[in-house]
């Protein structure tokens, strides 16, 4: 039998460790830079999306200053993100689990990066209203 959202939310660990994440935009061609970097820091969690207008690349604060002359052309997001693991393994063809921790967050007031591993989904959340975010997602967990 498949996963339900519901199972899934009811079996979920919010994960977090503790650490600010940047994140920096760039244009397609950095996309080696970027590549580079992350392949560099190599511990989790990082995070480099490519498409066709720009690269995307998540990294921890602390090492922003190390690598910022390595990403020309870059964009920061004007605030750290911190991150929250949906430390569950997720179903491939699970259907309406983000839409309900998103749903929740939206209604607390709380933006989301989502980005979606193979086994499970994360979040970057703005530093700022982590704890909040947090908050929302064990009151909507409590709650089934």
């Amino acid at each position: 039998m498949a996963q339900t959202a519901q199972e899934a939310l009811k079996q979920a660990r919010f994960y977090t460790d503790g650490i600010e994440y940047t994140l920096f935009k760039l244009p397609p061609k950095a996309i080696t830079a970027a590549a580079g970097i992350v392949a560099e820091i190599g511990e989790p969690f990082c995070a480099l999306v490519i498409d066709r207008d720009e690269v995307s690349l998540v990294i921890p604060a602390a090492a922003a200053d190390d690598f910022i002359k390595r990403l020309p052309g870059h964009a920061a997001a004007p605030k750290n993100y911190r991150l929250i693991t949906l430390d569950v393994v997720l179903d491939l063809s699970l259907t309406g689990f983000l839409a309900a921790i998103g749903e929740a967050l939206a209604a607390a007031g709380v933006p989301i990066l989502v980005y979606a591993a193979y086994s499970r989904d994360h979040l970057l959340v703005p530093a700022t209203q982590f704890d909040l975010a947090l908050k929302t997602l064990e009151a909507l967990q409590s709650g089934l």
